[in-house]
């Protein structure tokens, strides 16, 4: 059995890191400047992520940013043109090679192929890398003052978190194409209508619904659940019959888990499974 995660820590002074039973909360910690995203902070949300998926008692990730105003509002522009935000690393840290990037350790990758469900509590503005951070998450919870803010061309870029890729698989490739193009920013309403987010709740909320989501699906067998999202990403890439065997091999193993003799057991016997994730 792999080390458990401590129940509250720091990875750096900007991402907080809270163990809550089987549910790992990972705070943006940078209220001052609307947690926007550093050097530092992203290595330790890499880290991080790294970190709950290797757990085997962590059952959900839950991402969200500190204070009541912002999620992330996206890469810490102003700090980097002060030289001493964004591409910041501690003395000695690796540096990629110029003009290269590693798929291997970049947070929207990472996050992408954890195994781990994730779900972002979106308690305020989601802007730019906050918004490809919110959308890389499999579930969005947005409180009622959340913004979705796509507004890359407005800024001379376009989504470089992997937005490209995630908006039109969310909403379709026409309405994102309107959402990328114009740039235009949504409230929360407007976004659950558009399948953006999951859910609304009053301002306050979106961390205390996330975790309730959070606990649900923390009940469920454990490898099941991972099973189900790899499929979920597999199956992007392959067709239907490919697919339907792949999905058979994963469920071999599962047919000889602990939890499914239990999960079994426990519909007969009319009672909560109590699954250990073996």
């Amino acid at each position: 059995m792999l080390a458990r995660l401590p129940s509250v820590r720091l990875m750096s002074d900007q991402l907080l890191v809270d163990r809550r039973d089987h549910v790992v909360v990972l705070t943006l910690n940078r209220p001052d400047r609307m947690n926007t995203i550093s050097g530092p902070m992203l290595d330790a949300l890499s880290t991080a992520l790294v970190e709950a998926d290797a757990d085997q008692s962590v059952r959900c990730i839950v991402i969200t940013g500190a204070g009541p105003k912002a999620f992330c509002a996206g890469l810490d522009l102003q700090g980097a043109q002060d030289g001493n935000a964004f591409g910041e690393r501690e003395a000695g840290a690796p540096r990629p090679r110029i003009g290269e990037l590693d798929p291997r350790t970049t947070p929207p990758t990472v996050l992408h192929n954890v195994d781990t469900p994730t779900i972002a509590a979106v308690n305020g503005g989601a802007a730019g890398y906050g918004l490809d951070l919110a959308l890389g998450c499999d579930i969005r919870i947005a409180s009622e003052n959340a913004k979705l803010a796509p507004a890359f061309v407005k800024r001379g870029i376009l989504p470089e978190s992997g937005g490209t890729w995630l908006l039109p698989r969310i909403v379709g490739y026409a309405k994102a194409a309107e959402l990328a193009f114009v740039g235009e920013t949504l409230l929360a309403k407007e976004a659950l209508d558009l399948g953006l987010v999951n859910k609304v709740v009053p301002e306050g909320q979106a961390l205390d619904a996330a975790l309730e989501m959070a606990n649900k699906i923390a009940a469920n067998a454990p490898l099941a659940v991972r099973a189900t999202k790899r499929m979920f990403r597999t199956a992007q890439r392959e067709t239907f019959d490919d697919h339907v065997n792949h999905v058979y091999l994963q469920l071999l193993p599962l047919f000889q888990s602990k939890d499914f003799v239990e999960g079994f057991t426990a519909f007969l016997e009319k009672r909560a499974p109590d699954f250990q994730g073996r």
